[in-house]
């Protein structure tokens, strides 16, 4: 059926909503090549998605037909609920059904066997779909793929993983058209050649966002993160409007807001939570009553950032800094979901640094400067796991698969010594591994590649995927099954019967473990413990990072700041210095006989845990006798017996290389990096029928791996993997390296005492052990009394500065 003009019955539909199409989902109708729309919030970017196929679908014939595909489970749910209404009044016979890990087992088989026209699922599904022995004939009917927020996709392994099945799928369903989909590009050929190249279409812009900061009753503290001191402001904000999302950086401070809203909601006024650690059937209770109408506010994580349409929400709430710009586009577009209409925002940051920040963030939204970070291209423990589970459909050829490969945009120039390399270390384990049995687990038969135990099948497919999350253990109230969410595992490890803490917005009481299960009981009138939440650690970006330093050392943007804001970078440049793009600054001073060094080098927090290792090591074999460190995304704060005379030895970038690999290959967290990248490559196995292993159990099992490779077998593809990845990744060193290398003029400032912009950084090591309600009121003591030393000396001369 052709699909060059928008059919009557569709033409009809439009303007029975009032509705003229727009250009860009004509675009996507007539167009035959792979496409890549860009489109703002509330463009119709998904009915663009969409379009082509309910057109093909008139008169639809069986078998699956398109495929959707988001980063998140909510967001298909959503997906399909919009779907429901023009499929609806269109009369189309057709079936819309998603695959993701909360749907059936009885409808995940029958969808093997009878799939529906359009499947909604998420790069893991896909992935598990694509191993079944059944997977030629259930996408050979495939038409057309729709990659929902596919930027998002493209900054993790997740990414890398539905490039090689969209691979595999080209194969399976020759002429497959591909629509990649997002609101947030900030590299649109990039992520075109991403897909393996795709036509980009660019929308026209929506209206410029309504975004502000959220004006506050108190300013913001020194120091700490959760936003308390605006709870109140941001309830009367709440009160203003219809429907609001607060979204909320991390899990644990998502749960502790939501209760300090709670404590001031005097009118009771519906208000849920929603995050990553709460059971299936809560995140659903919250989004069932928001797109119900139910709920006046919903505070959220990054659970909720993507592309959900509910478009009564018409206020976004970010507390604390957004630490990314494009993250922060995305999460305002949730306001206002039209096209015609502004999204309105307000961000309220969490302490005088994410003031900075914010500013700083709001100016790259107003100038539509998104940020991004470059990945490397061809993970290859995501290679290892596509290979296994080639094999677990059935015998394959090398080089058609090594053909298929390339043909995945991120494996594009991926060499047959890296190919040949993965499928040995699929094939055998590697030289040292390939003793034991467990670790053979393909046999060349017959010029083709195959299992050599098919039962081997089912462990591969339960260990699929690339997310390795922290351990977690389900919570559930004692003698009632219906989970309330997940809590670490090294966080229920710290807990004795009687210890409290929070989960889905209410105290519970630890009472003991049950079959790997936490048990508690409701315990309101408790003051909780804080559950530390993992969740999505978010790291400055390295262009939000150059903002933030541009605006610090240049007065004449100060303006936009806070008067108490700018008092304290006034105080800061009188007695020290101000960070300036180009410098890498330094600050030294002595205090309660500790020597302390400050490298303000607005590189992310864990570059910043690098650089105080790596440093602190070159001190102690200097004989400066280092205590300890405490690092932010913007700056390390290192205190030590003896002072720091020359701090350019520590911070040469040649220095600092020479000790890094011996550093990393012995420090725990490579043996961290390992253990993730040997669960994404199939070496360690945390899914065993009927059980899982424990957090302790995969360790001391990935740990032992560790040992033996790097004793016998220091060359082995893991290794190699693991340390790209522990530099790219968990450790940032490039970005050291960039710190160090691009900035050639290094400022040291000996200050007479504690200065502003370190005084921070003071109460964020301080503030470790404080919990409770009089945190914030302990904090704002020990820093009037800690900016009061400060000021003591106001006006006493300029620092003694070094180049």
């Amino acid at each position: 059926m052709t699909r060059d003009t928008l059919p009557p019955a569709f033409a009809r539909w439009f303007a029975d909503q009032g509705w003229a199409p727009h250009p860009h989902q004509l675009a996507l109708l007539a167009e035959r090549d792979d496409t890549l729309l860009i489109a703002p919030t509330g463009g119709g970017k998904t009915l663009a998605g969409f379009l082509p196929s309910l057109v093909d679908l008139q008169a639809p014939e069986p078998g699956l037909h398109t495929l959707y595909v988001s980063p998140l489970k909510a967001l298909a749910n959503d997906i399909a609920r919009n779907l429901a209404r023009p499929v609806a009044d269109l009369g189309l016979d057709i079936r819309i059904e998603d695959r993701t890990g909360d749907t059936s087992a009885t409808r995940r088989a029958r969808q093997r066997v009878d799939p529906p026209h359009v499947l909604l699922t998420t790069p893991e599904s896909l992935a598990l779909m694509l191993s079944y022995e059944e997977a030629p004939r259930i996408f050979a009917t495939l038409r057309r793929v729709v990659i929902d927020e596919i930027h998002a996709l493209a900054e993790s392994k997740r990414g890398d993983q539905l490039m090689l099945g969209l691979a595999r799928l080209r194969s399976l369903a020759p002429g497959l058209q591909v629509a990649g989909l997002s609101a947030t590009v900030e590299d649109p050929a990039a992520l075109a050649r991403f897909m393996g190249g795709a036509r980009v279409i660019e929308a026209p812009p929506g209206p410029a966002p309504d975004i502000a900061m959220l004006p506050t009753s108190a300013p913001a503290p020194w120091a700490g993160g959760g936003g308390h001191y605006a709870a109140a402001d941001v309830m009367e904000a709440i009160r203003g409007a219809r429907l609001t999302l607060v979204f909320i950086n991390t899990r644990a401070q998502a749960e502790l807001f939501f209760q300090a809203l709670w404590a001031i909601n005097d009118e009771n006024l519906p208000i849920g939570l929603h995050h990553g650690s709460l059971s299936r059937e809560a995140r659903a209770k919250a989004e069932a009553a928001m797109a119900s109408g139910a709920l006046r506010a919903l505070v959220c994580t990054g659970s909720l950032d993507l592309g959900i349409d509910w478009g009564d929400v018409d206020l976004v709430i970010q507390i604390g800094a957004p630490h990314n710009v494009k993250r922060l586009v995305q999460r305002i577009g949730r306001a206002n979901h039209r096209y015609d209409s502004p999204s309105r925002a307000r961000m309220v940051p969490a302490n005088r640094f994410e003031v900075v920040e914010c500013v700083a963030a709001l100016q790259a939204v107003a100038e539509n400067d998104l940020d991004g970070t470059p990945r490397a291209d061809a993970p290859l423990d995501v290679l290892c796991q596509h290979i296994l589970l080639t094999a677990c459909v059935g015998p394959f050829d090398a080089d058609a698969l090594y053909s298929e490969v390339r043909r995945a945009g991120p494996y594009a120039a991926l060499s047959r010594a890296d190919f040949d390399a993965c499928l040995d270390f699929c094939a055998t384990g590697g030289y040292a591994l390939r003793a034991y049995d467990r670790w053979q687990r393909l046999l060349l038969r017959e010029g083709r590649w195959q299992l050599r135990d098919p039962r081997a099948a089912r462990m591969i497919r339960m260990n699929i995927g690339t997310i390795t999350d922290p351990e977690t253990m389900k919570v559930r109230r004692r003698g009632n099954r219906v989970p309330l969410g997940e809590i670490e595992e090294s966080f229920a490890a710290s807990l004795t019967p009687g210890d409290t803490f929070l989960i889905g917005g209410q105290t519970v009481r630890y009472e003991g473990l049950r079959e790997m299960v936490v048990e508690v009981t409701p315990q309101p009138a408790r003051q909780p413990k804080i559950a530390v939440f993992n969740g999505i650690k978010m790291a400055t970006s390295v262009q939000l990072s150059a903002r933030v330093q541009a605006l610090l050392g240049d007065p004449a943007q100060w303006d936009a700041l806070p008067a108490e804001v700018r008092e304290w970078l006034d105080l800061q440049r009188r007695i020290s210095v101000l960070p300036e793009p180009g410098t890498l600054t330094c600050e030294t001073f002595l205090r309660a006989g500790r020597a302390y060094f400050c490298i303000y080098g607005f590189a992310g927090r864990n570059a910043h845990q690098t650089l105080a290792l790596l440093v602190t090591r070159r001190m102690e074999e200097a004989g400066l006798g280092p205590l300890g460190f405490v690092a932010t995304d913007y700056a390390v704060l290192i205190w030590s017996l003896d002072p720091v005379a020359d701090p350019a030895p520590l911070l040469a970038a040649e220095n600092l290389r020479a000790g890094f690999d011996d550093w990393l290959a012995e420090n725990a967290v490579m043996k961290r990096s390992f253990r993730a990248v040997a669960q994404v490559a199939g070496l360690l196995q945390r899914n065993l029928p009927g059980q899982r292993k424990s957090g302790k159990q995969a360790t001391f099992s990935s740990d032992i791996l560790y040992d033996t490779l790097r004793r016998f077998d220091p060359g082995h593809l893991l290794l190699r993997i693991t340390r790209d990845a522990a530099r790219h990744g968990l450790v940032d060193f490039d970005r050291i390296e960039a710190m160090v290398s691009d900035r050639p003029r290094l400022v040291h400032a000996r200050a007479p005492h504690v200065t502003p912009l370190a005084a921070p950084l003071l109460l964020e090591a301080g503030r470790i052990p404080i919990r409770g309600l009089g945190e914030d009121r302990l904090i704002e003591a020990e820093a009037a009394r800690m900016m009061a030393e400060a000021g003591l000396y106001f006006g006493d001369g300029a620092p003694d500065m070094g180049a």
